[in-house]
Order: structure tokens, then C-alpha cells, then sequence
């Protein structure tokens, strides 16, 4: 095209080829033509350009150039000399074109006094920058628009968008990118040009547009600075990042409900929950399931933020909900840390993991229960049971039937957590239950090995077998009155001294007969041995007349004793 322009002039005007003779018009060389063209200047359309005036013979008479200001005017209303008139018709932005234009269509026989002689054929290089018509409309093209789309943007929102600004012909004049930072601000409040007011409007969170604003609409004819001429129109390349109002509360969306729901948070619950927190066109900025361990607060008591303590309340254990928080309800407008920018609006996707009261009790549930069973558990019997303990959203802790034998416990020793102690009293031989155990029961806000804390746990329990216990204190119980001679009974040789193979005989004599038992224990053994350790005071491997004593004789000289 360079090519076949440099011979057009050169059969137009070039030194050495004569003249072809007076023109009849203006002769048009479209020396670039842009591939893409959506409009072309017609009549009545205002137009901006550049462009450098030269004679025939190179010397140059006039050039926008040189001022340092683009030409701005209206094609076909006698502003423009006729053969300029005519020569710009048709052209799209971008274009550069070489114009002839002969006196009769340029200043004709009376010239400009000191710039342009009578009878002066006039080239021109021009190139469009612009064009529109005061009958023009804002231009919005849709780019990109996400899937989901809840709400759009209206007037008196609240919005954060990045854009690119270019002129016309694409020339960059402003970007938030940039910056690195949104731009910020209302919607149809008057703190936008109007152009960018209307072209916002009705635009989603994520979407992506292109605005072309005329000049009328943008900056007029002062234009803005020195980025923006006067007359220019503008294109925007947006990307709307989120919206809100300043009305606004949170707005919540269950994506999961689980098939039952007992119970509901409320203010004062203390909630374990996992979450994944984004910015509205879902940038992460923060997320409980990267640290492996659940965020744990109370509820409606200003520990988290506004919007959560509100978007929490309701919640059923297992249920998974997006909460959307407006920043007013959330970080205002100074945001948080460089990770949440300021009057940000932030979306909260949760799964409730557990909740409870500090007030909660054990719940029992029993699932089944033997007829006719009149013996139940009581403090001090031992027990064993067969478990399976759960947290409530179903992850598996432990078990006993992991281990191919059952659990053991004396009740009311401290040995199992004190929800699970409730939760095992009062049951049958084979009864079937499940237990829900509040932390403050359970193993408390620190957890145990493999259980988190402030965990309520869950334990479905079947009861094996019971065995009555002791009163506290005791090993062994008299079912009646013991002998009257209870030494002499012991002492099997008759030779002064009770060594612990007497000791374990006379014992386990009594139990055969029925006449007492011990404490009840998987190993019956151990328990004797350490009643044989309670009587031989002096540690001497045997006991003697003086040492033995009955455990309410013991207690009764303590009474004396403290009196």
C-alpha cells in the first residue's frame, strides 16, 4: 500500500513527470485503512484529526502537529474548506489519507494573505482520531458476563470496577490496573461523568463491558487536562469487581441443608465452622481449610464480624451457606490487612461443623431397650460397652470395635469424660444408645489426641455387661456382718501373721461363699493385692492383729480424730 501511495503521488505531483493538469475535484489516496471500521464520517458528523497542509512542492503551510492540538469540527456545514469537506467523508477512525485538493475546493483565487497564494493546490496528510454525532447514544458492548448473576448494578449503589481508558483511536489515557487499586464510587450521584453513570447500570458482579462514551457525555469541549482533548469521545474497557448498597444487609444463599435439623444457632451458641472467603469477582483471601483446623466463636456477641454474627444465626449443624457481606457489615472502608481492600463486599462460604451452649447438657437418646429390666447402671458398678464416637458433621474418631474387645469402666472414677459417665448411667444390659456430649463435658476447649477442641462429640454406646460397685473408698463389701474373729479367721496357719497368699485365700474364700465382693475390676487379683498393701501398714510383707482394721473402723477413728 506504501508503495502503490508513493507512485499515486508521484503521477499527482512528483518532480519530473509534468503536470497532469487542472482537477476537477479532490483526489482521495486511502493510503491505511484500519481492518476494523464500525462507523464512517458522514455530513453533519463532528470529527477530530490531525493533519499536515503542504504545496506541491513540499513546503509546509499549516499543521495541527505543530500546535499541539488535534482539529475539531463538523463535516459538510461550511466550517471546513469544501475539498476538506469532501475529502474526510467516509473515513473511519484511524485512517490516514493523502488529500489534493485543487483551489476552486480549497481558497480559491484570493488565497490567505502570507500563508496561502492565489490559485494554490493544497495537499493534505490526515488522519481521523474521532467522529460522533450529537445524536449519538452511549455504545455498550458486553465482553464477558458470569453465569451466575444475582443482581446488577442500580443507582445509588455502591461500586468497584477496574477499567481501562483509551481515546477513540486508542489512545491510552488512564487506567485503574495501573494504580492497582478499583476505582470506588457511587452510581448516579453525579460523581461519575454521565456517560459512565448510564453505561454501569445494570451490570453484574464479574461482567465485563465496553463503554463508549460520545463527548457530550464525557468532558465536552474542555476536555480533561492534558489526556483528554476537548471533543473526545472515550472508551472504557470495565471490569465491575462488586457492588453494594449502603442499605444493604447480608443476603444468604443455602447451598446444602442436611436431612435433619434438631437445632438452630442462636446468640450465645459457640459455632466450630470451615469457610473459604472471597471478594465478589472470587478473589480467595482467606480460608479455614488451608490451616486444616476450623474457625471456633461464639455468635451474636461481637467476637467476628457484624455480617457473620448475623449470616451465623440459624444455622443447622452439617449445613452448608453463603453469606454475602456488605462492607459496612464487614470491614467498612479502610478493609483489612492487603488481602481485603477497602468497602469491599466479601463472600463467605461456611459448612457448620458443630455448635453448643455453654449451658448444654448431655442429650441421650435411646435407640432401643431390653423388656423387662429392672437393674440398671448406678455409680461405682463396672461397665462394659461396645462405642462408636463422631463429631456431629459424621467424621469418625474412634471405636472399640477398632481394638476386637469392648470398653471397661467403673463409673463415677473419673475414668471416661464426664458427658459419657452421665450418658452411661441409668441404662440396661443391652440397651442401645446415642450421646451427645457438649465440650465443657467432653474434653474441654484444648481437645484430646485426635479430638478437636471445643468438639461436641457423639457416641453411639451399647451396654454389655454391669457389674455392682463398691461405695467410694471401698475394695471389698460385707454382704452381712464380718466374722466376729475376723484375724483369727485370716490367719489359715494359726501362726501370728497373714502373708498375701493368706491374705488372697481368705478373700477369695468369701467371694466363692457369697459373702462379699470386691470392687469390680478385670482383675480381681490387682484389687486384692492392693487391699493386702492397705493393711500391712509397716510395708512389711505380712499383716499383723494390730494392723488389720476395717475400713468404717478406719473411718470412725477419723471422725474422733478430726473432733
Amino acid at each position: 500500500m506504501a508503495w502503490s501511495s508513493l507512485l499515486l503521488l508521484s503521477l499527482l505531483g512528483g518532480p519530473g513527470l509534468g503536470d497532469p493538469g487542472p482537477l476537477e475535484d479532490v483526489v482521495i489516496d486511502r493510503y491505511y485503512i484500519p481492518k476494523s471500521c464500525s462507523r464512517e464520517v458522514q455530513m453533519g458528523d463532528f470529527i477530530r484529526y490531525h493533519y499536515n497542509g503542504t504545496f506541491k512542492d513540499g513546503k509546509k503551510f499549516d499543521s495541527s502537529y505543530d500546535r499541539g492540538a488535534t482539529v475539531a469540527g463538523v463535516v459538510g456545514v461550511g466550517r471546513l474548506i469544501t475539498g476538506m469537506d469532501r475529502g474526510l467523508q467516509g473515513m473511519c477512525v484511524n485512517e490516514r489519507r493523502h488529500l489534493i485538493v485543487p483551489p476552486h475546493l480549497g481558497y480559491g483565487s484570493i488565497g490567505v494573505a502570507g500563508m496561502i497564494p492565489p490559485d494554490a493546490t493544497l495537499y493534505f496528510d490526515v488522519i481521523l482520531l474521532d467522529i460522533w454525532n450529537k445524536e449519538d447514544k452511549l455504545q455498550i458492548s458486553t465482553l464477558h458476563k458470569p453465569e451466575r448473576c444475582n443482581r446488577t448494578v442500580e443507582n445509588s449503589d455502591f461500586v468497584r470496577y477496574h477499567y481501562n481508558g483509551t481515546l477513540l483511536d486508542g489512545t491510552h489515557f488512564d487506567s485503574s490496573y495501573s494504580k492497582d487499586s478499583t476505582y470506588d464510587t457511587y452510581v448516579g450521584t453525579g460523581w461519575l461523568i454521565k456517560g459512565m453513570d448510564e453505561g454501569l447500570l445494570g451490570m453484574c458482579a464479574g461482567e465485563k463491558r465496553r463503554i463508549v462514551i460520545p463527548p457530550f457525555l464525557a468532558y465536552g469541549e474542555k476536555g480533561y487536562g492534558t489526556v483528554i482533548p476537548p471533543q473526545a469521545s472515550l472508551v472504557f474497557d470495565v471490569l465491575l469487581v462488586d457492588l453494594h448498597n449502603p442499605k444493604d444487609g447480608i443476603s444468604l444463599e443455602h447451598l446444602e441443608l442436611p436431612a435433619a435439623c434438631k437445632r438452630k444457632a442462636v446468640t450465645g451458641d459457640f459455632v466450630r465452622y470451615h469457610y473459604n472467603g472471597t471478594l465478589m469477582d472470587g478473589t480467595l483471601f482467606d480460608s479455614s481449610y488451608s490451616r486444616n483446623h476450623t474457625y471456633d466463636t461464639y455468635i451474636g456477641k461481637g467476637y467476628v464480624i457484624p455480617g457473620m454474627d448475623q449470616g451465623l444465626q440459624g444455622v443447622c449443624v452439617g449445613e452448608k451457606r453463603r453469606i454475602v457481606v456488605p462492607p459496612h457489615l464487614g470491614y467498612g472502608e479502610t478493609g483489612a490487612g492487603n488481602k481485603i481492600p477497602g468497602s469491599a463486599v466479601l463472600v463467605f462460604d461456611i459448612h457448620v461443623i458443630d455448635f453448643h451452649n455453654p449451658l448444654d447438657a448431655v442429650e441421650i437418646e435411646t435407640l432401643s431397650r431390653p423388656e423387662g429390666c429392672n437393674a440398671t447402671t448406678r455409680d461405682r458398678d463396672f461397665v462394659r460397652y461396645h462405642y462408636n464416637c463422631s463429631l456431629l458433621d459424621g467424621t469418625k474418631l474412634f471405636s472399640s470395635h477398632d481394638y476386637n474387645h469392648p470398653q471397661e469402666a467403673t463409673l463415677g472414677t473419673s475414668k471416661v469424660i464426664d458427658g459419657l459417665n452421665t450418658g452411661l448411667l441409668n441404662m440396661c444390659v443391652g440397651e442401645k444408645r446415642v450421646i451427645i456430649i457438649p465440650p465443657h463435658l467432653g474434653h474441654g476447649e484444648n481437645g484430646a489426641r485426635g479430638v478437636p477442641g471445643s468438639a461436641v462429640l457423639r457416641f453411639e454406646v451399647e451396654l454389655l455387661s454391669r457389674e455392682d460397685g463398691v461405695p467410694e473408698g471401698y475394695l471389698f463389701i460385707w454382704h452381712g456382718d464380718p466374722p466376729a474373729n475376723l484375724y483369727e479367721d485370716m490367719d489359715l496357719n494359726k501362726d501370728g501373721e497373714i502373708p498375701p497368699e493368706e491374705f488372697s485365700a481368705f478373700i477369695k474364700a468369701q467371694l466363692t461363699e457369697r459373702k462379699g465382693r470386691l470392687m469390680p475390676s478385670s482383675d480381681p487379683d490387682t484389687v486384692i493385692a492392693d487391699m493386702f498393701q492397705n493393711q500391712d501398714r509397716n510395708q512389711d510383707g505380712k499383716i499383723t492383729a494390730e494392723e488389720l482394721k476395717l475400713k468404717s473402723d478406719e473411718d470412725q477413728e477419723r471422725i474422733h480424730e478430726e473432733l
